[in-house]
């Protein structure tokens, strides 16, 4: 008996995996955009959910960023539905927010997906996207947790395909008969075309034709590698952060959040910067307009005080070191 091609097994086998834990009679909701990615996703997660019992179902979500994206999007949940997705459903979300057009985009749709009960939600991200984001990242000057990449489980974002490429998505699809959505932008030349479609049909070609081929497995790999570095400083981070939090309201009607200086100033910079970063955070200031100078001017007032005022960070919040203390809550307080 002939068993299923090689990249439709590959799915399979990946989505099997990466949802070990999930129940018989929980619900799997996959991500579809009709494209090669999600749609190999939802086949794997349909064929898998029916021998483990799981209600396996869809949501695609339409920016409404395009033109006829309301027709793209219901070919989506019909190819779902043949599949044998049930419930299948369109969103309908409006992207706009800080950060352009991508960011915005990003943003609605997770909201839309996290207003959802499903125990896991599957993402149909691949390698070849794991290592646009690892350059994208390196061309920003990002640090070790931009570097790190996108997670294969963030709580109930499962991202089954990371260690498959986009042609064996692709493959998956042609072997099944099934006919993926093409986005335009996706080609680098398109005029509406992404900086990531750019980094995908421009950059990686050329260093794979440069410096040879296994550019985007070599990237993936450093991502993973950052990542455990990641969470070990993270949770040194933690550590201090709780060492050093103090009351968190001292003088009355004032919101801030008080850490004490001395237990900062002699922890190794890259895990005090990064508590400081999650205090910043913690008080109010959005992480995607946090920038390192930012948490090197308030890095100083720790390890460099010399009587310098306030410093202001984005969402209205300031810090402000006084008593040996350091502060962090709304703008008014440095006044």
């Amino acid at each position: 008996m002939t068993g299923p091609a090689p990249a439709v097994a590959a799915v399979r086998s990946a989505v099997a995996t990466h949802l070990g834990d999930v129940e018989p009679g929980e619900q799997v909701l996959v991500a579809c955009s009709g494209g090669a990615d999600s749609l190999a996703l939802a086949a794997g997660a349909a064929f898998v959910g029916t021998r483990a019992g799981w209600r396996v179902g869809a949501v695609i979500v339409d920016h409404g960023l395009q033109d006829g994206s309301a027709a793209i999007a219901r070919t989506a949940a019909d190819a779902c539905g043949r599949l044998g997705l049930d419930p299948v459903e369109v969103v309908r979300v409006v992207a706009t927010g800080p950060g352009g057009p991508e960011a915005a985009a990003r943003a609605a749709r997770y909201a839309a997906l996290e207003a959802t009960d499903a125990t896991a939600i599957l993402l149909g991200h691949t390698l070849d996207d794991q290592a646009e984001t690892v350059l994208l990242g390196l061309a920003r000057g990002s640090g070790a947790r931009a570097l790190a990449g996108m997670p294969a489980t963030r709580g109930r974002f499962r991202r089954p395909l990371l260690g498959l490429r986009r042609a064996d998505t692709e493959a998956a699809c042609a072997a099944q008969g099934l006919t993926p959505w093409q986005d335009p932008t996706n080609d680098g030349s398109h005029p509406d075309a992404p900086l990531r479609s750019r980094v995908r049909s421009e950059v990686l070609p050329t260093l794979e034709r440069v410096l040879g081929p296994g550019v985007a497995q070599a990237l993936a790999r450093t991502a993973a590698q950052l990542r455990d570095d990641a969470d070990a400083l993270d949770g040194l981070a933690a550590e201090l952060l709780a060492g050093a939090a103090g009351e968190p309201e001292a003088e009355p009607g004032v919101d801030a959040r008080w850490l004490d200086v001395e237990h900062l100033r002699n922890a190794p910079d890259a895990v005090r910067r990064r508590a400081l970063r999650t205090a910043m955070i913690a008080a109010g200031s959005p992480a995607g307009a946090l920038s390192r100078a930012h948490v090197l001017a308030v890095d100083a007032l720790v390890v460099d005080w010399r009587g310098q005022g306030p410093v202001a960070l984005p969402g209205g919040v300031a810090a402000r070191r006084a008593y040996g203390r350091l502060a962090l809550g709304p703008t008014e307080t440095g006044a």
